[in-house]
């Protein structure tokens, strides 16, 4: 039997909900406190309201249960699904004030592509946005990379009645990088700010070298970096990093793009000196090979095509495009309009497939992930090693990861069953975007991007896309970030809860009688 929200579950989920929505009114704090330092008034006042909104909802929230019980597992799933969207519809209400989205629904998809680090985005005029609408993007950014609940985890808004492991798994992760849940948020939250600190400054240097003003060239510094180590793509101009025309910001980010895609949990691996064990790791092996394979078949693909100068350009953008797929960044070297007309087919797919594989698991990248794609092919090689060798034989199939590990069934278990639901919304996607009139390559490839948190686009998504296909997509990016076990346990528990038992309904029709 399926298990059923009671009313005092209800009351327990909004009140941890309650906390979400108190500790998210830092998010628009900062652009607030931004655009106070820079003048900007008309922004101040609208994030100045979204900060009033966020405290006055979530105290009345918080109060609905005093005293909560101690979170369960269902609770967690509950609090961490609606999560991502309510705070998304709060955060969509200062943009949407702007003059920069075209409808609310535009508003919150930027902002559910922010939080989700996809990087699509409905903006139109983005290069003349004030510093403090691109400032709360990027806040988005950082706070949906690190993940809503590791962030309240990290701060200990939750308090001792949380159950902090189901909290930390509802949201897509399950491996500590120390044994406590609440240091292991902690130890991410340091190493992304270290991170995007000593990004910050070198990107920042060469933008000054190039001739951008300092404060300037400092804000496009840390937006740059949060967006690469977060694979979140969001840009402060419309042609994304093409805008900057340097190679060593182009290498730069690349550098930060793949630390960003590494597995949190392998970093203390080379901190203990065991630099063998981190690249012995099916991870590490897997997305090596992986990005080497797909660098070399893009090049070839693109070898005869007019958009490169010389074979080195190629190489160069060749790489970053990979990394930016592969982390699912979704940074852009190439316009929309080149990946479709000048890009042949067969480049245009590879893009696609490295989007759909993602990166690391446990990082802030999205996707099917290296080590699911390891494992599979673990599982290929234990079922052809099963078939070949006698009846009374034991096959064993070992692999290292953290740790040299026993490949088990439920492991090749979960690994299929997520490869199946991230191919099965890959397929719904595509099969909306042509019944919208769009080819089947550019709906493929647009729907891969949402679904897997990439954000390379097409061309499709973007400001006046068909309402139906941004719901969509919303969709998509939402399931997409959260690997679709905590939305899908999210959906059937609210469905039975709210559909009567035998025992009601009996009673229901008994009493109609």
């Amino acid at each position: 039997m399926w298990p059923r929200f009671s009313f005092n579950d209800f009351r327990t989920i909004a009140h941890y909900l309650g906390v979400l929505i108190v500790c998210f009114a830092v998010a628009p704090g900062v652009p607030f406190v931004t655009a106070l330092l820079l003048q900007e008034w008309e922004p101040a006042s609208r994030y100045l309201l979204t900060v009033g909104i966020c405290l006055t909802i979530g105290t009345a929230m918080r109060l609905l249960m005093p005293t909560p019980s101690r979170l369960n597992r269902q609770q967690a799933m509950a609090v961490t699904g609606l999560a991502w969207i309510v705070l998304a519809l709060i955060a969509a209400i200062p943009l949407a004030m702007s003059n920069h989205y075209n409808t609310y629904t535009d508003a919150l998809f930027d902002c559910v592509s922010g939080l989700t680090t996809t990087g699509a985005t409905c903006v139109t005029n983005i290069d003349h946005m004030s510093m403090a609408d691109n400032m709360f993007r990027f806040v988005m950014h950082f706070v949906g990379g690190m993940g809503l609940v590791v962030v309240a985890l990290s701060l200990g808004l939750f308090g001792r009645r949380s159950s902090d492991a189901s909290l930390y798994a509802s949201e897509g992760r399950s491996e500590h990088v120390v044994p406590n849940v609440v240091q292991t948020t902690r130890f991410i939250a340091r190493m992304a700010v270290t991170v995007i600190l000593c990004a910050l400054v070198p990107i920042f240097l060469v933008l000054l070298v190039t001739g951008m003003e300092p404060l300037r060239a400092f804000l496009h510094g840390l937006w740059l970096s949060i967006s690469a180590f977060m694979t979140g793509g969001f840009s402060p101009m419309s042609t994304s990093v093409m805008y900057y025309h340097s190679a060593v910001v182009e290498t730069l980010l690349m550098v930060v793009m793949l630390l960003g895609s590494i597995n949190f949990a392998l970093y203390p691996e080379i901190r203990r000196g065991r630099t063998d064990h981190f690249f012995h790791d099916l991870e590490i092996r897997t997305g090596a090979m992986w990005l080497l394979l797909m660098t070399a078949v893009l090049v070839a693909t693109l070898a005869s095509a007019p958009l490169f100068n010389d074979l080195p350009e190629m190489l160069r953008n060749c790489a970053f495009m990979i990394v930016s797929a592969a982390s699912t960044t979704g940074f852009q070297t190439v316009s929309a309009n080149q990946l479709t007309t000048t890009f042949s087919s067969g480049a245009f797919l590879v893009l696609a497939i490295v989007m759909a594989v993602g990166g690391g698991a446990g990082a802030t990248s999205g996707g099917i992930k290296f080590h699911r794609v390891g494992i599979i092919w673990k599982s290929f090689v234990s079922t052809v090693k099963s078939a070949l060798f006698p009846a009374s034989a034991r096959v064993v199939v070992d692999y290292h990861h953290i740790g040299r590990r026993q490949l088990r069934p439920e492991v090749s278990r979960e690994a299929l069953t997520v490869f199946t639901l991230y191919v099965i919304t890959y397929v719904i996607g595509t099969l909306a975007g042509l019944a919208y009139g769009y080819d089947a390559m550019t709906a493929l490839f647009e729907s891969v991007a949402m679904a897997s948190n990439g954000g390379i686009s097409a061309g499709i998504s973007g400001a006046g896309m068909p309402l139906g296909l941004e719901i969509i997509y919303i969709l998509q990016m939402w399931a997409g970030r959260l690997e679709f076990v905590t939305l899908m346990a999210l959906i059937v528990e609210i469905v039975v809860s709210i559909t009567p038992d035998r025992e009601t309904f009996s009673r229901l029709l008994n009493r109609g009688k």
